[in-house]
């Protein structure tokens, strides 16, 4: 399929999919219908909305099976728990055991993974690496104690069944008081759906990378960057992109041309909403339950409180907008005064929102924001440091065409001769490389003067991401926590970022790292092919943790898509540039060009996941198997 033009528009690709972005008012699960009557449901344009139900104990018994739904008013089939789109919220307690029976009523096998829950690695439930899976008709029981407390979910691990609805929240409760005073509580879980067959979503993709793009550079953008810079200018703007074969505004892989945001599995025009009583400390568990959506969320009117975040308390800190992506959990207080407010999450290419309202009562709405403009990439979402220290897209990008080595190169790979950062690098000698092609031991290379203390900032690119697989590398990226991202820098909100967290109780092991592992997330745009390293899952090897080290991992964004980076199994402790602990994660988001540390334990035995949360990412293959021996 060729490329759409990068100037221009087809009137198809505007936004005259307002009631696709909102959805039927009722839209969800279609309870105990045949075929038939969904049909007929269908076309009257009715359907029934399902609930969550809340389980608590200590056993528990889920079934998966489809179920019928219409979001849209185009009926199609669900992948439910207990017959529930979010499957029900599970309310465990620290220090108890589980116990969880789970039968698999599809035609195809299935699997639950318990996100950011510390257990035996037998019980992660990711298939081919922690089990075989559940086989249709069977019943798998996880059992193990359960060690934290916190906001949580779980998810399915097989195929695309967590896009197509098989995923729930969790609450544990601490086994002493409660950290965290509030009056009340609510999940909130946004997700995404798709009417489309998520393999054809896949295979659209694999075409053509930017299928789901429709705020495509058009010849009206065009025009005003004429007026505002000049004709000369404007036209070096282009060129640069086209060069690159890249596209400014390509945020997302899906849009609300294929997706419906979805609140606690109900639509916008659903409504979902949460009661409170004025004057009351609320508590919103926030939790990204989205396939590949990564949501910006503000509820106008109200100032937020962060006080939990991954399922661990942090310092309060108070924002008006957060963004995080999938597998990210985030609590917030608020206080409400007025009698409605609008929990707004725009997803974060600006195609569409998921919403629900914090109200006195049922029935009553408040004022939905429009969404907020589209912005293009900026210089240090392409180059990172080599921008100058530039936050991001307050910096022009007029002119980059006369950069030397910027001239017909492929994506970034040409940028080597920007900087003199690889100057003197022979990338054939780099010490750990495995000369049968398959892998590179980062552990391996020297460190940055000045040992361990501080994570090293010089970029060590493996040989195999000098390859097809791969579009851009960046040679120095920045390091910098405290960009918000695209889309949220100098609105005018205070917007959280990663350098604002901080767990109070610290690091949970005082050692410092004993080696540094680096890997470099890697992609082609053009070809929709994902990986580490430039190797993708089938050809890779897996990275090697030693039981009870402690050891700092280096991730390197040679891309220009933020990826939701989640490590099974071990606490993920994030560290600032200079070495300071800061919070503690399961899931961190890494944007374009930037490079992030953490410190983990390896105190987990067994076999275990490492992936971007994005699903078609990490079916294309940026995953990783971990073994802990």
């Amino acid at each position: 399929m060729p490329r759409r033009s990068p100037f221009l528009v087809t009137p198809s690709q505007g936004f005259s999919r307002r009631r696709f972005v909102q959805g039927l008012a009722a839209g969800g699960v279609l309870a105990g219908l045949s075929t038939q009557s969904l049909m007929a449901f269908a076309q009257q344009g009715a359907t029934v909305r399902g609930a969550a139900p809340v389980l608590r104990g200590n056993e528990f018994d889920l079934v998966i099976a489809e179920s019928p739904v219409n979001f849209t008013g185009k009926p199609g089939m669900a992948t439910t728990i207990n017959g529930s789109l979010p499957g029900p919220t599970l309310r465990w307690r620290e220090g108890e055991t589980v116990t969880i029976r789970v039968t698999n009523k599809l035609r195809e096998a299935t699997s639950i993974h318990w996100h950011g829950i510390i257990l035996p690695y037998q019980m992660d439930g990711v298939p081919g690496i922690s089990f075989a899976g559940i086989p249709p008709g069977e019943t798998f029981t996880y059992r193990f104690k359960v060690q934290q407390s916190g906001s949580y979910w779980y998810h399915s691990h097989s195929g695309m069944q967590e896009l197509t609805g098989m995923y729930g929240s969790i609450i544990i409760d601490p086994a002493g008081p409660e950290t965290i005073r509030s009056d009340r509580d609510h999940v909130v879980l946004f997700s995404d759906w798709t009417d489309e067959d998520p393999m054809r979503v896949f295979a659209k993709l694999k075409v053509q990378g930017d299928y789901y793009n429709y705020n495509q550079p058009t010849v009206f953008d065009f025009f005003r960057d004429a007026s505002r810079d000049g004709v000369s200018a404007a036209l070096d703007k282009r060129k640069m992109w086209n060069e690159m074969r890249m596209n400014p505004t390509d945020l997302a892989d899906l849009s609300s041309a294929t997706l419906t945001y979805l609140a606690n599995g109900v639509t916008p025009a659903g409504n979902w909403t949460a009661l409170f009583r004025p004057g009351e400390r609320v508590r919103l568990r926030m939790v990204n339950g989205a396939g590949n959506t990564f949501y910006d969320v503000r509820i106008p009117g109200l100032k937020l409180t962060v006080v939990h975040v991954d399922g661990v308390d942090v310092e309060p800190v108070t924002v008006d907008e957060f963004r995080f992506g999938p597998g990210e959990t985030i609590d917030v207080i608020v206080e409400p005064r007025d009698d409605a407010y609008t929990i707004f999450a725009q997803s974060m290419d600006r195609t569409g929102y998921a919403r629900a309202t914090l109200a006195v009562r049922e029935g009553l709405q408040a004022p939905v924001p429009a969404l907020d403009p589209v912005e293009w990439l900026g210089m240090s979402d392409m180059m990172g440091a080599m921008s100058h220290g530039t936050s991001g897209a307050d910096m022009d990008m007029t002119g980059m065409s006369g950069i030397s080595g910027m001239s017909g190169m492929t994506g970034m790979a040409g940028m080597a001769g920007m900087s003199g950062a690889m100057a003197g690098m022979d990338h054939g000698a780099m010490g750990g490389m495995n000369h049968g092609g398959m892998a590179m031991d980062h552990s391996q290379h020297a460190m940055s003067a000045g040992g361990l203390a501080v994570p090293s900032t010089t970029a060590r690119h493996a040989r195999t991401e000098y390859g097809a697989r791969t579009d851009m590398r960046v040679d120095m990226a920045r390091t910098n926590l405290d960009d918000p991202g695209i889309g949220l820098r100098n609105n005018g909100r205070r917007v959280l970022t990663l350098a604002d967290l901080h767990t109070p109780s610290g690091p949970m092991d005082s050692r410092g790292p004993g080696r540094e592992v680096e890997l470099h997330l890697t992609g082609n745009m053009e070809r929709y092919s994902w990986s580490l390293d430039g190797l993708e899952f089938g050809q890779s090897t897996p990275v090697h943790f030693r039981h009870g080290e402690r050891l700092r991992v280096i991730l390197h964004n040679d891309t220009m898509m933020t990826h939701p980076m989640h490590l099974h199994g071990m606490w993920s402790e994030l560290e600032s540039p200079d070495g300071r602990f800061l919070a503690r994660r399961h899931t961190l988001p890494v944007q374009p060009a930037q490079r992030i540390s953490f410190l983990v334990t390896a105190d987990a035995l067994g076999r275990w996941a490492w992936h971007c949360h994005l699903m078609f990412h990490m079916d294309a293959g940026m995953f990783r198997e971990v073994v802990v021996s």
